[in-house]
């Protein structure tokens, strides 16, 4: 991000470290002077639950708590397990009156990716910032289900570079948002996606040519604030249910 102000060149990443958002809303403001844009996660995550929060939050009037879970389905690539091991390692955190603060005593969830209720642990995912640039939304929490062997264990450097296509194809990717308004109506929509390392270089090309088209803010962005709420389904093999 320091080297894209310098050489005056926008920012796109497909990260999930919380950490990686909070350093882009930290510099936004020197980016923005800079005439650029920070617009990390334009793959899975941050894409279709960043879209998927917009689509929950205009369905309740005055939203004011919002949960998000991501259901991990399958083994992890190398650099996603590296990856995972640096959000772990942030420790739990959520949003709760605006504020991003430490939740060590976080409980599990449960969701319903359309199977029946499963059990989420909550985790901190750079949704925490998304969401709230995206929605406003002041309380958030993020959760996700794991399956299987997703989350490895052990020496990570010699894990695999990543599922087959055999296994990508026959593990798409899910989430859920629950959106809570100030009158107590509660909304939910799920998203469903082809797989995640299938749908992460899609959406990834799709983000970077949209940006050379034209389609650029300044400072820090959210997918979903730059090209809108139906950007995740312009990407084959996505859809939504409203519950």
């Amino acid at each position: 991000m320091h080297a894209c102000i310098e050489a005056g060149v926008s920012y796109l990443d497909i990260t999930a470290e919380i950490n990686v958002y909070r350093l882009a809303e930290r510099l936004s403001l020197q980016a923005a002077k800079a005439g650029i844009m920070l617009l990390p996660g334009v793959g899975w995550d941050v894409v279709p639950t960043d879209c998927l929060v917009m689509h929950v939050a205009q369905r309740v009037p005055n939203p004011q708590s919002l949960r998000v879970a991501l259901q991990v389905a399958g083994s992890m690539s190398r650099g996603s397990a590296i990856s995972a091991s640096e959000i772990i390692g942030a420790g739990l955190m959520a949003r709760i009156d605006g504020r991003l603060v430490a939740t060590p005593d976080a409980q599990p969830a449960l969701f319903d990716f359309g199977d029946g209720p499963v059990l989420c642990a909550p985790l901190s995912f750079g949704d925490l910032i998304t969401a709230w640039h995206s929605t406003a939304i002041p309380n958030i929490a993020m959760y996700v289900h794991v399956t299987g062997d997703a989350f490895p264990t052990g020496d990570l450097v010699r894990l695999p570079d990543g599922p087959s296509a055999e296994q990508r194809l026959a593990q798409p990717a899910r989430a859920v948002a629950e959106v809570t308004g100030a009158d107590g109506t509660v909304a939910r929509s799920v998203i469903g996606t082809v797989n995640g390392y299938s749908y992460t270089p899609l959406a990834a090309v799709e983000a970077a040519r949209r940006v050379l088209g034209g389609e650029v803010r300044q400072g820090f962005a959210t997918p979903a604030q730059l090209f809108g709420v139906e950007f995740a389904q312009s990407i084959p093999g996505t859809w939504v249910t409203d519950r």
